[in-house]
């Protein structure tokens, strides 16, 4: 209704109409300026109040004039304040929008990161596990072999080279054992120093957790055969693998690791300090678990029976290849 009575106005107030009449222009704007002032339309308010100031001009009512160019100026920059204060804030919402946006990508960077790292320290089973929220891990797994390794006179050698070099070799000899792991579906444990541990059968349960570390361990064994370091002293290892039940969990609260316990990781370790270097030294038990008579690539060796610290009389075995000559 408003913009309509504008426009009749606005045609009564053209000097060019053929019924120019500037009391009907005035009596139609002054009822658009009403109904205007009524609804708040600002915007449409403040062009007639131009128009009235316009058209009293014309008529030379300078007095009525002045009061509606006032009123027009007035309004004009209320209208241009308001605007300027939505642009304002529509800037705000924007620019909140924008870095609520940055802090989503930020954390959700952070968060796979973290993901990540979880995955290369924890076994990815373990991982998802933390990541959807358990608190505590602990499991007991009946069935798995456990392998230990150890440098042989790594004492003796971490005295002649540096520290450069020593670091480099053993990362240079963990991270193939590593790649072999993987082939074998092996899952490292840890690292202490010179000594290297990996379990099959945990946390994802192996029927065939012994043929896989028996692989895996002669695979570590030919490849330790000819290492040397680059100063040229050669280095070799022994072996110790037993088979049994653990419990497994994670350890840490800012630190974490994944570990476990039992007598089978304990009799694996004692299988590895009481072996020979070059040598894979197994338990009866382990022999047993892998049925060397169906598994073909594999000969055990009887060794005589010994005494192992914190087990008494043990018969134990040399695990080797059956095309060894």
């Amino acid at each position: 209704m408003t913009v309509w009575l504008y426009s009749i106005g606005a045609t009564y107030a053209k000097p060019e109409f053929e019924g120019y009449d500037t009391e009907k222009a005035a009596e139609f704007l002054l009822k658009s300026v009403k109904i205007s002032s009524e609804i708040g339309h600002k915007r449409h308010l403040y062009e007639v109040h131009k128009n009235l100031s316009e058209l009293y001009a014309t008529s030379g009512c300078w007095k009525k004039s002045r009061e509606h160019f006032e009123k027009f100026h007035t309004i004009y920059l209320e209208v241009q304040s308001e605007e300027a204060t939505k642009q304002a804030q529509l800037m705000e919402h924007r620019r909140k929008i924008e870095e609520s946006e940055r802090d989503r990508q930020v954390k959700l960077a952070r968060f796979q990161e973290q993901e990540k790292i979880l995955h290369n320290i924890l076994p990815s089973k373990i991982a998802d596990r933390m990541l959807d929220g358990e608190k505590t891990i602990a499991d007991s797994h009946e069935n798995v072999s456990v392998f230990f390794s150890d440098i042989v006179g790594f004492t003796t050698l971490s005295q002649r080279e540096s520290a450069h070099e020593l670091v480099g070799m053993l990362n240079a000899i963990f991270t193939q054992f590593d790649h072999i792991a993987r082939e074998h579906g092996l899952e490292k444990i840890k690292t202490i120093g010179d000594s290297y541990m990996t379990v099959c059968g945990a946390p994802i349960p192996v029927a065939n957790h012994a043929e896989r570390t028996a692989l895996f361990a002669l695979d570590v064994a030919e490849f330790m055969k000819n290492y040397q370091t680059d100063s040229g002293d050669r280095v070799s290892i022994r072996i110790g693998l037993h088979t049994g039940s653990v419990v497994a969990g994670i350890i840490g609260e800012n630190k974490f690791a994944y570990d476990m316990w039992s007598d089978a990781v304990n009799t694996a370790s004692r299988m590895e300090s009481h072996g020979e270097p070059g040598k894979i030294h197994v338990s009866e038990e382990f022999m047993h678990a892998v049925g060397a008579e169906n598994f073909l690539p594999l000969r055990f060796i009887p060794r005589d029976e010994m005494e192992i610290k914190g087990k008494g009389m043990m018969k134990t075995y040399f695990l080797e290849n059956r095309s060894k000559r």
